[in-house]
């Protein structure tokens, strides 16, 4: 196998991985291919949902099942994620590879959570030939809210702007219904189906009245957050009048009365401390148990978030249109030159024929 041939099977393992979205949530994306010494695809199989097989025993189990054994024997597994070597939910697929004779193992990139690494380490100490790194970037880039959270302890935070050519994500009157087209409306169903969390602020909900919900594409609803540091908003909106739950964030001021108001909806409260007369944003990023958090913000909580470094991707969705005045998408990031304006580690513009959509990265993997 040339490294382009490594290249090519890799790809499809990132493809595979990829289906598995916000389900496996809190593991990794993890997407496996068992190939044959004459390239022929023998087997694939991806994590699919969190305590469920891993991508290796999938793929490896269903090569096994097609073909005899001596095939496998000279065969290659392909995964993204290096196997793990530890019983957690499932036994070790360090396990599975020995177990079928897999004489070849290519990964993309090792798993930094101590508990699960070394699979690496032990396939080769019982002979396996392991090509580590294979598109090491892509591979990192696809598990970064994993990677983030090992970090931080706190979700990887995606904020996502529809604006103008101008730069403005309203009219003078606060009308945004629809500043994009549908193709834009699509491919922020498939970012929410993508994420563990969306949040909003308390300007949005009221002026926007959204669903949060995944609706336009097949997926998992994200659990749904609403900023509402003094608990005022109405209990008519679609956050808590439909058959989802929706977690308020409060402040320590707000009506003890409004808890059981929102219980009675389906939902439930979070109070987190005040900072300078707001919520403060890092207490609730460190108190929520996710992976990723989608932020669907006004200019308000989008400046806040900026402000104090807790954005990791900025999605900006812009339409060929201009108003010429109304909302900024920014309130004021006290940027005085362009030498200390926001920039990106890695950036990817994408066309879908009427809006572009920038995918800006603020941190590297």
């Amino acid at each position: 196998m040339t490294p382009k041939d490594h290249n090519r099977w890799m790809k499809r393992c990132l493809l595979l991985a990829a289906k598995g979205q916000s389900r496996v949530s809190p593991n990794p994306r993890v997407g496996a291919v068992v190939v044959g010494q004459d390239g022929m695809l023998l087997g694939s199989g991806y994590h699919r949902i969190y305590g469920g097989d891993h991508a290796e025993r999938i793929a490896l189990r269903q090569a096994a099942e097609r073909f005899p054994a001596r095939t496998l024997e000279q065969a290659t597994l392909y995964v993204n994620l290096e196997p793990c070597n530890h019983t957690g939910k499932t036994p070790p697929c360090t396990e599975a590879v020995l177990q079928h004779n897999i004489p070849r193992v290519v990964v993309g990139m090792m798993d930094p959570n101590p508990t699960a690494g070394g699979g690496i380490a032990a396939l080769r100490a019982h002979g396996v030939d392991v090509v580590a790194g294979c598109m090491e970037h892509e591979c990192r880039r696809l598990n970064e809210a994993f990677l983030h959270r090992l970090v931080s302890r706190r979700p990887l935070v995606t904020l996502k702007i529809a604006q103008t050519l101008d730069g403005r994500v309203a009219t003078v009157t606060g009308a945004s219904q629809w500043i994009t087209g549908p193709d834009a409306q699509f491919a922020v169903h498939r970012l929410r189906a993508d994420m563990d969390g969306i949040l909003v602020g308390s300007g949005t909900a009221r002026m926007d009245n959204p669903s949060l919900t995944v609706r336009r594409v097949a997926g998992p609803n994200p659990r749904r957050f609403v900023l509402d540091r003094c608990g005022t908003l109405p209990k008519s909106l679609k956050l808590f009048s439909d058959d989802l739950p929706t977690i308020a964030v409060v402040g320590p001021r707000a009506a003890p009365a409004y808890a059981a108001l929102l219980r009675a909806c389906g939902g439930s409260l979070l109070q987190v401390p005040e900072r300078e007369g707001h919520l403060d944003l890092q207490h609730l990023l460190e108190h929520m148990s996710l992976q990723s958090l989608l932020v669907e913000a006004g200019p308000g909580l989008a400046t806040a978030l900026l402000r104090q470094d807790l954005v990791d991707r900025l999605f900006v969705f812009i339409a060929p249109k201009v108003l010429g005045g109304g909302i900024p998408s920014f309130d004021g990031l006290g940027i005085t030159t362009l030498t200390d304006a926001l920039t990106f580690a890695e950036h990817v513009w994408e066309d879908d024929g009427y809006n572009m959509l920038l995918r800006g990265y603020l941190r590297a993997v």
